[in-house]
């Protein structure tokens, strides 16, 4: 109640008149994160919704949660793993020095001190991508008087779980920096941008910086371990070279490969998918279009063959357990703003991208990993099928009435 008073106490010296009315945008910030917007409707004759901007925010970063706390997990899985498999006796550098002055043992066994250990690679890269992706937004919104929504906690949550363990920290400042501004800002801020930030600034960083963004080595946060991704292997010689690495369907479902720190499991974030469908903040003809896309596509390669790609007979199960095929389906294809937002245009959004991801992962060989280009893809058309489809729909309205 305390906090409450302070905020009705402070409000006008913040609005229009008020001595610190430039910073409003800060303010209206820190106010709507703690507290519901005073602008929700919740007497008539207005219409009425309580699932404001905010909420939905929230609830999609919820819905990362599984597929963060496994990655945690799995980040210190694979860490452990690796230093076992070279028998070093810890990690270097920073990280080294913290968890010898907490006493961290580096049990492979112990779910407790995965996380750990995964945890201090990933918060530093959450912490860098808040600070200087959020310091970004703040400029942008004092500049132009208006409000910092909520809607960067989820894009910096989606950039930094789609990070290798081992990317420099200034790369990541560098990568969120170029989503926020060129991805967002410069079309008017939140609403307005027609492509996701998170992968804009994903994507800059892949073909900027490919040797820390992509590669063998990225992957395991230990110096000299070289472990290749299931999608990597898949490109060089199939299934067969997949489960020759070790690597099984069940591993890739479940997520203890390596990968991205929150791309590996699918099964956590199928949890996230089942979530955002329970609440309505997802669309589901965006996500069974893309299912429907990726399965047909995968299934028509399939039955054409190669004799010199093992990637054209791979099957659809496979593209949809490795590489960021689930993650980008569930918190990407899914995101309204940069998506179609007419119902059949959500079909051919979701299909769109399902064949572009298997088009460039089998018959690109150079970029086994498509789900970022396929959605950046669809991000573009989006605006494209919406026209054509309400025309579509105006015409025949026009010929109803006739």
């Amino acid at each position: 109640m305390a906090l409450r008073k302070f905020f009705d106490d402070m409000s006008p010296n913040f609005e229009k008149g008020g001595k610190y009315e430039k910073y409003y945008a800060i303010f209206e910030m820190v106010e709507t994160f703690c507290y519901t917007p005073k602008t929700v409707t919740t007497v008539a004759p207005h219409a009425r919704d309580y699932v404001d901007t905010k909420r939905i925010m929230t609830y999609v970063v919820l819905s990362t949660f599984p597929a963060l706390l496994f990655g945690l997990y799995n980040t210190g899985l694979q860490t452990n793993l690796a230093l076992d498999s070279l028998n070093m006796s810890g990690v270097s550098g920073f990280r080294g020095w913290l968890l010898n002055l907490i006493g961290y043992d580096y049990q492979v066994s112990s779910y407790l001190g995965n996380m750990l250990l995964g945890l201090t690679y990933w918060l530093p890269i959450y912490i860098t991508t808040l600070l200087i992706g959020g310091m970004a937004e703040v400029v942008f919104a004092v500049v132009r008087g208006h409000e910092v929504t909520e809607g960067f906690l989820v894009t910096s949550m989606l950039f930094s779980l789609t990070m290798p363990a081992t990317i420099p920290l200034w790369q990541v400042a560098l990568g969120i920096s170029f989503g926020v501004i060129l991805g967002k800002e410069v079309f008017g801020g939140q609403g307005k941008n027609f492509m996701n930030p998170a992968l804009v600034g994903r994507s800059f960083l892949y073909f900027a910086y490919p040797v820390q963004i992509s590669g063998d080595s990225v992957w395991v946060g230990v110096d000299g371990f070289s472990g290749a991704t299931a999608l990597n292997l898949g490109a060089r010689g199939g299934v067969e070279m997949i489960e020759k690495a070790g690597i099984t369907l069940q591993d890739s479902f479940i997520g203890t490969i390596p990968g991205s720190m929150g791309e590996s499991s699918t099964l956590a974030i199928l949890i996230g998918l089942a979530f955002l469908l329970f609440t309505r903040i997802a669309n589901y003809r965006m996500v069974l279009g893309c299912v429907i896309g990726m399965i047909t596509t995968v299934t028509l390669l399939n039955a054409i063959g190669s004799e010199t790609n093992p990637m054209f007979n791979l099957p659809w199960y496979w593209h949809f357990v490795i590489g960021g095929y689930a993650f980008g389906l569930v918190f990407m294809v899914t995101e309204p703003i940069s998506g179609s937002w007419t119902n059949k245009g959500r079909w051919i959004y979701g299909l769109l991208i399902g064949f572009m991801v298997v088009l460039i992962r089998v018959v690109n060989p150079a970029f086994p990993e498509g789900m970022m280009l396929a959605i950046l893809f669809g991000n573009i058309f989006a605006p494209l099928i919406d026209y054509f489809v309400v025309q579509q729909n105006y015409k025949r309205r026009i010929k109803r009435d006739v």
